[in-house]
């Protein structure tokens, strides 16, 4: 199974969210569900995994604008368990622009 470290931009701020299940068929959007979140602690390590949490922690599905996404990597299980940030598969955008040019 694999899982789904999406880069995107959201309120001028650059975020990165993990995901079980990634939809690209949309026209316009990047669909994503199965959202993974860092296991909550009492102490506030990583900031920016608290306010991702605060943001999207409710939803069970959320769709961002391909405008806004500049990355997506996907890693097996047993990549994710070794933290290889470095083998991933990065899935290409082709946005319109892109096929006008063809």
């Amino acid at each position: 199974m694999s899982t789904y470290r999406i880069h995107f931009t959201w309120n001028e701020k650059n975020r990165i969210i993990e995901s079980r299940s990634l939809d690209m068929t949309h026209p316009y959007f990047v669909s994503i569900t199965g959202l993974i979140f860092p296991e909550k602690s009492a102490v506030i390590i990583a900031p920016d995994a608290d306010e991702l949490r605060r943001e999207f922690g409710d939803a069970d599905h959320l769709m961002i604008p391909f405008q806004s996404v500049q990355l997506i990597e996907e890693y097996t299980a047993q990549q994710q368990n070794t933290h290889s940030h470095e083998t991933g598969k990065v899935i290409p955008f082709t946005g319109k622009e892109h096929e006008d040019d063809e």
